[in-house]
């Protein structure tokens, strides 16, 4: 908390440093602003702007008569000056040469009125864009974004599939990387849930999902969510502002910041949110066990409650060298603590009669701190548009998680059978990440360019678990479950890009190499000592287009990546969750490979129709269980489980139905196969689904809008289980006020309190049901503020080094299954 406070402070004093550093020394133009009745613009802002092509010099504020000064070098200049509460003003240009000052005394702002009775049309991008080679929400376009996370968004998408345990796909069912600003978030797992969690939708702009990254991406079979927030889009000094709250089953509440001063050279940018959250979660498992004419049931309701408090922010600054070339840095982090109460009730039942009930609750604490240090480099080296890029990051992840598990055991009469059994679960974890790339960028020609790139990373994860029972009121270390495990992972990549003219088409072709190294070792009493891997991956991409006439597009594309498994389930630790259910790493689990393939049509640049196919191999993107029939233990193992395939048609339409109302729609037929290895069982099955999305749109006036969006997915058969159809409606109002600076939204999720999973599985031995249900039922306000000087130019979008090794670091080492 203090490292957060001092970022925030030096952001605070950077800011001030610059505005009083622009204010100083004698003056080249100087002037005095006049408002309505000829009174001095008190606090009106100024600012220089070069006349050639409108880039921000320097910026001040009038002083109480209404006089402003700025110390500058010769050349010519612009002056945009603006007030609220009045219309902006562009004069100039004013020409300053050696020597010379220029006094302007005549400068005036006008009142602003507002139009009243005048029909206006305002252009607003739809909440959804369907392109070939990715979705666009334009998050600032909707409503109900402005009272969700990023997570609860993601949840909402079309084709998107966002599981609590932290599992987001866009491909198929492999997990997709995310990033922020072109930097990838540091977390898996639950860690990536509550950080998603913790970012309001109100400071994000547009999530890009990226079905076919270039081969300047790390290679991920899942493609990429890349999440654009709001920051650095305006010129001056600026703050955007959100608060909102929620209540379904229970309360939640967030705020944000973000900031951006650009003066010159220099660009300082920030953001911090807060979010708490509590919520709960229901999972209901029963397990049909029919072993010597003895048919067991073993029916677990579990039920927990989750408080979390969530902080992330980041702090960085650009500094321009000179026209071309530009360097930063960048500090980013989360910060999460989570406090969970779990109650675990276990009853076993033999041939339909009550054996006996074991009741499990336990406190659960869990701390994580997440720092990522970067400094990057981009410079245009010619005119002819040669661009070298180099970034260097650190990341440094510490996890503490602390559980105390009591066990409480009735026969059928509810009569304690044997004492309490109490454990003690104590899982830290440390993760230290460097990477480093250069990127380098050739145009051969007005239509051709040659990309190539570098990238080194290098990763050290270690984890402890203390794991073991009370004994004389005192902990005591269990040998078969307590542990260490080192794992050490290096990855060296390469990648070249070719964008050119193949005849009438457009073409970008690339290729990427990557060469990896693991090393994981341990001590345990039930684990192997040491696992090495190395292996050397070749990822073509290829991507054609075609424009036929004015209304008709083809493209095609090919693609192939990789999915690495996240840290934790290659840490061999046993997971604890009642006394017959334990979740197991996998150190030899190996990464799955996807081969994807796309026809993509749009008529008119809105109508867009797909034929896709995705092949897994080494497909491990679902839990599966082992089950020993003697003693009625489960035990759940991420493996490789075999090959999955996806072939299907997608089809989005945008339409407006009047001025006020407009609409989009999408549809994803698909037809999916999935056939077990030979020593997984012999599961070879296909299945169809279908998937429906849309958005309405309803503008009621020119500052009141509302939203209706629903999904719909129908039954399907993914892994070992059938699951039965998911849908929801969410609704939302928003009325903008305060001149248009502010904005008050209020809306509902899943009103009906219908989204969430319900399976059943009936593979080898195995024959039980699943029911997973979170808190999706929210009542949410939301107001979001922005204050400032107007856009001009963007800052850059900066891509950490390190993406994919941070996606895979969140997850790390626990020693407890917790369902949340």
């Amino acid at each position: 908390m203090r490292f957060i406070k001092g970022c925030l402070l030096l952001a605070f004093l950077l800011s001030v440093y610059t505005r009083l550093y622009a204010q100083t020394g004698l003056s080249g133009i100087h002037g005095k602003v006049y408002e309505e009745k000829h009174r001095p613009a008190e606090a009106a802002t100024v600012i220089l702007l070069a006349a050639t092509d409108s880039a921000i010099i320097k910026s001040t504020v009038c002083d109480d008569k209404g006089l402003f000064n700025f110390n500058v070098k010769p050349g010519n200049y612009l002056l945009l000056i603006s007030k609220i509460g009045y219309d902006q003003s562009l004069t100039g240009p004013y020409t300053i040469t050696p020597d010379k000052e220029i006094a302007i005394n005549a400068l005036s702002l006008t009142l602003h009125l507002p139009q009243l009775k005048e029909v206006s049309i305002t252009a607003q991008r739809s909440y959804v864009e369907v392109k070939p080679d990715r979705v666009l929400l334009n998050v600032q376009s909707s409503i109900i974004s402005e009272g969700n996370s990023v997570f609860e968004i993601l949840r909402q998408a079309p084709g998107v599939h966002a599981e609590n345990k932290g599992d987001i796909s866009i491909i198929g069912r492999s997990n997709a990387l995310v990033m922020v600003d072109g930097k990838l978030v540091h977390l898996t797992g639950q860690d990536l849930v509550d950080y998603l969690q913790s970012v309001p939708g109100s400071s994000v702009r547009q999530i890009e999902l990226i079905t076919n990254p270039s081969a300047k991406y790390d290679a991920s079979g899942g493609g990429i969510i890349n999440i654009i927030t709001k920051k650095g889009t305006n010129a001056g000094t600026n703050f955007t502002v959100a608060t909102g709250a929620g209540y379904g089953r229970f309360g939640r509440g967030n705020a944000s910041l973000n900031f951006n001063n650009r003066m010159g050279k220099v660009n300082i940018f920030g953001n911090y949110n807060y979010a708490y959250k509590k919520s709960d979660h229901t999972f209901l498992t029963d397990r049909f066990i029919n072993y010597k004419n003895n048919l067991s049931e073993y029916a677990v309701n579990y039920y927990a409650i989750q408080q979390v408090h969530n902080q992330n922010f980041s702090i960085g600054t650009d500094y321009a060298l000179s026209a071309k070339h530009t360097v930063g840095v960048l500090v980013s982090g989360t910060v999460n603590d989570d406090d969970f109460a779990k109650d675990n009730n276990l009853s076993i039942i033999n041939n339909g009669v009550l054996d006996s009930t074991i009741i499990t609750k336990s406190k659960l604490s869990r701390g994580l701190t997440n720092i990522s240090y970067d400094v990057n480099y981009t410079g245009k080296l010619d005119t002819m548009g040669k661009i070298l890029a180099a970034d260097i990051v650190f990341n440094n992840v510490e996890r503490q998680s602390s559980e105390y598990i009591d066990n409480y055991f009735y026969n059928s009469a509810y009569a304690t059978y044997r004492p309490a059994l109490k454990l003690q679960n104590l899982s830290p974890a440390n993760i230290h990440i460097w990477a480093a790339k250069i990127d380098y960028v050739n145009p051969l020609s007005k239509t051709a360019r040659l990309e190539g790139g570098l990238k080194y990373s290098w990763v050290q994860s270690n984890n402890d678990l203390v794991f073991g029972p009370q004994v004389n009121g005192v902990y005591k270390s269990s040998p078969n479950f307590s542990s260490t495990f080192l794992f050490k992972e290096n990855i060296n990549s390469g990648y070249i890009n070719y964008s050119g003219k193949l005849g009438k088409a457009n073409l970008v072709a690339g290729l990427r190499v990557e060469q990896t190294n693991t090393n994981g070792s341990g001590t345990s009493a039930t684990m192997m000592s040491n696992v090495k891997k190395r292996y050397l991956d070749w990822f073509p991409q290829l991507q054609l287009n075609y424009q036929v006439d004015a209304k008709n597009n083809f493209d095609f594309s090919f693609n192939r990546g990789v999915t690495r498994p996240a840290y934790d389930i290659v840490n061999p630790f046993l997971y604890f969750a009642d006394l017959y259910d334990y979740r197991q790493g996998n150190p030899n689990l190996l990464p799955q490979y996807a081969n994807k393939i796309q026809i993509s049509h749009t008529y008119n640049k809105k109508i867009i129709t797909t034929l896709y196919g995705v092949v897994v191999s080494n497909f491990y993107g679902f839990v599966d269980y082992a089950q020993n029939d003697s003693t009625k233990v489960s035990r759940s193992i991420t493996q490789n489980f075999g090959t999955y395939a996806t072939y299907g048609l997608k089809f989005y339409a945008p339409v407006n139905f009047t001025g006020w109302w407009s609409a989009n729609f999408s549809v994803d037929a698909s037809y999916q196969r999935i056939k077990a290895y030979p020593q997984n069982g012999d599961l070879n099955k296909g299945t169809q689904a279908i998937s429906l999305a849309s958005t309405q749109s309803f503008r009621l006036s020119g500052t009141l809008a509302a939203e209706l969006s629903g999904d719909y997915e129908s039954p399907t058969f993914y892994g070992i289980g059938l699951f039965k159809a998911d849908y929801y409606v969410n609704a939302g109002i928003s009325k903008q006020m305060l001149n248009k600076n502010g904005k008050l939204s209020l809306n509902i999720t899943d009103i009906f309190n219908t989204h969430r999973d319900f399976s059943t599985i009936n593979y080898r031995n195995l024959n039980m049901t699943v029911y997973d249900k979170v808190q999706t039922r929210m009542l949410k306000i939301a107001f979001t503020y922005h204050f400032g000087n107007i856009s001009l130019k963007s800052t850059a979008k900066h891509s950490a080094g390190n993406e994919d090794e941070q996606k895979r670091a969140g997850g790390v080492a626990g020693s407890t299954i917790t369902r949340d």
